[in-house]
């Protein structure tokens, strides 16, 4: 097993490239992601190596782009769209329930859209207004449509290239404030499918829920918890619609606690459907309701208060105390 150190940036350009080096039809295309390499430098090097008929850059228009990816998919292409922010994306929604996510629903399965839409999301980076939102819950809502989030750069390199060979239109929603964070990656073998669960750290006294950004916080409070002589199970979601909740019923079946952590407002969030989804299926071995630690039910805020909305180490903590006192 050959394993290396990247971050999971640069697991997410080498993802790209190993896929277009694959495959000539697939095609990115996003605002400034060619010659800029992105505001992120996710497509950086890009454009040089594979020209700009593949690595397009398109106007500032994110209903534009996205329709012209459900032209080039039905025209055989495997189009890889980048959303250059999470606030940006509302334009381009129109198209993406109403067209990207039904047409092969419309078309009785005769058309596909192999569709990947990158939406760097989530909040922590000190950014303005529209650059810091979690707008996952719309996307999961959607019928036709999946969704994923990584959160390591193993899954950031896997994960990129099992979407675009998927035949399905799928959201991508990569966790811009660890970009910059590294890891091992096993550049020979994907450690998961697409759309399974994973339990990033095991335990047996309650059940941490996250996917994306709020993975690393649930890891960094089980350490903390387990100084308390709390032994705190993690499961990284990973796929957000459809949820692979299998994992999730068999942890709570032994811990008897769960916890649902993400940056996205708590009302309608996805922490509503898994804690309903828990309360149906593992309801006789609760030992306390479920709890969610999320967003709150407001814009986000301006970035000199971010810190105080963010879902952090000590509210999730204190929300493992509250499930222990019932």
């Amino acid at each position: 097993m050959m394993a290396e150190t990247l971050t999971i940036g640069k697991a997410l350009n080498t993802g790209l490239r190993r896929t277009m080096e694959r495959d000539p039809k697939v095609l990115v295309m996003g605002e400034d992601v060619g010659k800029l390499g992105g505001v992120f430098r996710i497509t950086d090097g890009l454009q040089k190596d594979f020209g700009d008929e593949r690595v397009i850059d398109t106007p500032l228009a994110e209903s534009g782009i996205i329709g012209t990816a459900v032209g080039l998919a039905i025209r055989g292409y495997r189009p890889v769209c980048e959303i250059q922010f999470d606030g940006f994306v509302y334009p381009a929604y129109d198209q993406i329930v109403s067209q990207v996510a039904k047409m092969h629903y419309r078309s009785k399965g005769k058309v596909r859209l192999p569709i990947v839409i990158r939406i760097p999301f989530g909040g922590g980076i000190g950014a303005v207004e529209h650059h810091s939102e979690s707008p996952e819950a719309y996307f999961a809502h959607t019928a036709g449509l999946k969704v994923v989030s990584c959160s390591n750069p193993d899954d950031a390199y896997w994960m990129i290239q099992q979407s675009i060979e998927s035949d399905d239109p799928i959201i991508f929603m990569e966790p811009k404030r660890r970009y910059w964070e590294k890891g091992q990656v096993n550049v020979d073998a994907a450690s998961a499918p697409l759309h399974v669960s994973r339990i990033a750290r095991p335990g047996t006294d309650a059940t941490l829920l996250a996917y994306g950004p709020m993975v690393r916080t649930a890891l960094d409070a089980a350490t903390a918890a387990a100084e308390d002589g709390r032994d705190l199970e993690v499961i990284d979601l990973r796929t957000l619609s459809p949820l692979d909740m299998g994992p999730v019923y068999e942890s709570v079946r032994r811990t008897g606690r769960a916890i649902v952590v993400h940056e996205a407002p708590g009302n309608l969030g996805l922490g509503s459907e898994i804690a309903a989804r828990i309360t149906e299926e593992c309801f006789y071995s609760l030992e306390a309701p479920v709890l969610r630690v999320t967003g709150f039910d407001t814009p986000y805020p301006a970035a000199r208060v971010e810190e105080e909305y963010l879902p952090d180490l000590d509210r999730v903590l204190d929300a493992v105390d509250r499930s222990f006192g019932f």
